[in-house]
């Protein structure tokens, strides 16, 4: 007989399919980039999505130069403030923290997430002049306090690397921010492209069929048509990890690259819309249009990080934006 083949069933690409770790997404790799210091990430949280009208500046696309619709998410990012500043030196098994700066004056909500040390200030810069260090980050914290759509106050913290110049100038620049806030747009301006790190929306527990996309067996099972009807050969001995089984679905960490920023905002009356976002309420800070869809439910912290795979030849110019809805969302 001739040998059946089928397609693999779901992607394997991410593994172990199981739930996050934190809520707050970990970054393994970061860019390297040319230019002048900047910080090279930043953090806020999701509101929804709407849609807006740009004009398409494509050359060889077919609506070149004329009004696209384009859904985007809006993303609610009050600035961070800069609890610390680390450096890491080179070692054979990589990257190892060699030392690091607190700022005195920190959020008295911080202490419910991580305990400060106590001792240090700006002056403990002197102690590490005139060393070699390979890489310099800060600890910056989130304020969600600020915000009337997240109902936490406790700050989220994460490393952020300081990319651009030479290592001293990357000290000077961080030790700048010791201990104050930092604007978005300290971080990246509109047409930039990022990558976006979150938490995807928790489906709970679910089986083969909806977890993995099998097909259904076939009418003449009497005992169930969504199961999975083989566990693979006899021979090895146990269950393979390519047979698709039941498990968690949803709360994975997942990273989408090349994120456009349609815009920057200030007001959040120019996206606000009547009602309010479903399930969030009014924008009253700072905030970010990203073209296309993000991961997570509203409310969950969004990532954002200097594009690890920016397209070599993309347009990076400011989107011409000439419509952003502002429809009631409660019917949508």
């Amino acid at each position: 007989m001739p040998q059946r083949r089928r397609p693999k069933r779901g992607s394997k690409g991410f593994g172990p399919r199981k739930r996050a770790q934190s809520q707050t997404p970990r970054l393994d790799s970061w860019p390297d980039i040319s230019g002048a210091p900047k910080i090279q990430g930043f953090a806020g949280y999701k509101v929804g999505m709407t849609h807006a009208f740009i004009v398409d500046k494509r050359p060889k696309s077919t609506t070149s130069g004329m009004e696209v619709q384009v859904p985007v998410t809006v993303v609610e990012v009050p600035p961070m403030k800069v609890a610390a500043v680390r450096f890491y030196e080179s070692t054979v098994i990589g990257l190892k923290t060699a030392g690091e700066v607190w700022a005195q004056d920190l959020d008295p909500l911080l202490s419910k997430r991580i305990s400060s040390p106590a001792g240090h200030g700006p002056a403990g810069f002197d102690k590490y002049s005139g060393a070699d260090f390979e890489d310099v980050r800060v600890l910056a914290y989130t304020q969600p306090k600020k915000i009337t759509g997240v109902p936490k106050k406790v700050p989220d913290l994460m490393e952020l690397r300081i990319g651009g110049g030479t290592v001293k100038d990357r000290m000077e620049y961080a030790k700048g921010l010791l201990g104050q806030e930092v604007p978005v747009t300290a971080f990246a301006a509109d047409g930039a492209f990022v990558d976006v790190i979150a938490v995807t929306k928790g489906k709970g527990f679910q089986g083969v069929t909806k977890r993995w996309g099998v097909k259904l067996l076939s009418h003449r099972n009497s005992k169930h048509r969504r199961g999975i009807g083989n566990l693979g050969p006899k021979r090895p001995g146990y269950v393979r990890g390519t047979v698709p089984q039941a498990g968690q679905l949803g709360y994975h960490q997942r990273t989408e690259f090349n994120k456009k920023i349609v815009k920057v905002g200030a007001d959040g009356e120019e996206v606000n819309p009547k009602g309010g976002f479903l399930n969030y309420g009014e924008v009253r800070n700072t905030y970010v249009l990203i073209h296309g869809s993000v991961p997570g439910p509203t409310k969950r912290l969004i990532r954002l990080r200097d594009a690890a795979r920016a397209p070599k030849k993309a347009d990076v110019a400011a989107p011409e934006i000439t419509y952003v809805s502002t429809e009631s969302k409660q019917g949508a």
